[in-house]
């Protein structure tokens, strides 16, 4: 089937998808159930290691292809794509297992509980059966939600991404590679759709097949597969996020600071050119509306600077240029540094714009005190960029009750602590389906064996 790619409109070919190869019965366990987590994790560990060797063809067929469908530069797949693949990595695999579980043994068998009154069962994080609705801003998710799919030991199929439909099948043919049989490999197939399409949704949608979705995207994507949930049928969200920065007057002391501060909080505006969810979108900045000024002077040299080293200058799309030209000719209530050509743009206001900055954009918002700027937090706050660092303790109990999941030092918003909350939560343990065995008692207390 032709199909057409979400940004750029490039058309590609997909097969008819073989239903009855991608929904194992439930009547079949699980091909890893009796496979060890410390396999499974030494598996993905060679899958990591293969993902950037140079004799990889696979991968090198995905970045070109890649690069055809993606509004990102070569360079920035290529590195993102590198990156994701350190996941892969043994001891962030543990540790990452070992935060969502309190017994990891719960993976591998059934665990003995017995409570205060004697009565004994036993407990397991049984293998789940998933959709992973993918994104298509980075191929890091890809890879991330192959291991994880591995780790809670679940059949996995994976519905790819128009901008990206091809990072997926270059790791699971990579497996494949490795050992075609593997239970991983049998626990894994890659697919893609056009999102919305009922003739494919209302079959694979069903509690029949699968037990959960799990949905990144954007809110028509989440929107789309909520309609299909119901009894035996869960939605694990990775919702759209948008990410802020909190920068305190310390920072306009003097130029030195002004500099290293707008440094930081650049770094975080382009957290992979400014497509990922913890990007940079708004900041608050507590100060004059002269020193506000001079903070985005800097801001925006360094969101400049860092586009012009990535190679990413795609002009911003002809709605978000109209809002800005508007806001050129309105008078004080804005300031805009930079251009609408997509070399980077700073946009000075009292109050967030009422779009959604993305490409290599900062909404710089002035508050008298990042007191005020609480107002903004929401339940789609995903991060908050905050300097200076001491004061991060005064107010992550307000950002925490505003909705807001994720407070870090200012200029780090890409890096995260391995095995931490994701969206507020701990998704290998969301994932699992906790199945009980209860074995009773009898009076006294003495366990019933039968």
């Amino acid at each position: 089937m032709i199909q057409k790619s979400r940004d750029l409109g490039v058309t590609f070919a997909t097969p008819r998808i073989p239903f009855d190869r991608a929904v194992p019965p439930r009547t079949e366990v699980p091909p890893l159930l009796g496979v060890r987590l410390a396999e499974v994790i030494d598996f993905l560990v060679e899958t990591g290691q293969r993902l950037v060797a140079s004799d990889n063809d696979h991968m090198q067929e995905c970045i070109e292809r890649m690069c055809r469908t993606h509004i990102l530069p070569r360079t920035v797949v290529e590195n993102t794509a590198r990156h994701a693949a350190a996941y892969l990595d043994k001891r962030v695999l543990m540790a990452e297992v070992e935060q969502n579980f309190p017994d990891p043994r719960a993976l591998d068998e059934w665990v003995p509980k017995q409570d205060f009154t004697g009565r004994e069962s036993f407990v397991r994080a049984f293998a789940p059966r998933l959709i992973h609705v993918l994104p298509g801003n980075s191929p890091g998710v890809a890879i991330k939600s192959v291991a994880q799919g591995a780790m809670v030991k679940g059949i996995n199929l994976f519905k790819m991404s128009s901008a990206d439909p091809f990072t997926m099948v270059a790791i699971l043919r990579t497996m494949a590679d490795i050992d075609a049989n593997h239970p991983i490999v049998r626990s894994m197939s890659a697919v893609y759709w056009r999102g919305g399409d009922v003739a494919i949704e209302r079959v694979l949608y069903r509690p029949q097949y699968f037990d959960k979705i799990v949905a990144w995207g954007g809110g028509d994507a989440i929107g789309n597969v909520i309609k299909y949930l119901g009894p035996g049928l869960q939605l694990v969200s990775f919702d759209p996020k948008t990410s802020i920065s909190f920068v305190g007057r310390e920072a306009l002391v003097d130029e030195e600071t002004v500099d290293q501060v707008a440094d930081l909080c650049s770094n975080d505006v382009m957290t992979l050119n400014q497509e990922a969810c913890v990007a940079s979108r708004f900041q608050f900045v507590e100060g004059s509306e002269e020193d506000v000024d001079r903070f985005c002077a800097r801001l925006h040299h360094h969101i400049a600077r860092r586009a012009a080293e990535s190679g990413d200058v795609r002009p911003l799309d002809r709605d978000m240029r109209e809002s800005v030209d508007t806001m050129m000719l309105m008078d004080q209530d804005y300031r805009v540094w930079g251009r609408t050509d997509g070399r980077g743009l700073v946009i000075r206001s009292d109050e967030p714009v009422d779009f959604h900055p993305i490409n290599k954009t900062a909404n710089v918002v002035r508050v008298d005190s990042l007191d005020d700027a609480v107002k903004w937090i929401n339940v789609a706050t995903q991060t908050v960029g905050f300097y200076p660092f001491h004061r991060m303790a005064q107010f992550r109990d307000r950002l925490a009750a505003g909705g807001a999941q994720r407070v870090v030092h200012l200029g780090e918003a890409g890096p995260a602590t391995i095995g931490n909350p994701h969206d507020a939560m701990y998704p290998l343990h969301r994932f699992v389906h906790w199945m009980v065995h209860e074995d009773g008692t009898v009076p006294g207390g003495s366990t019933r064996r039968e």
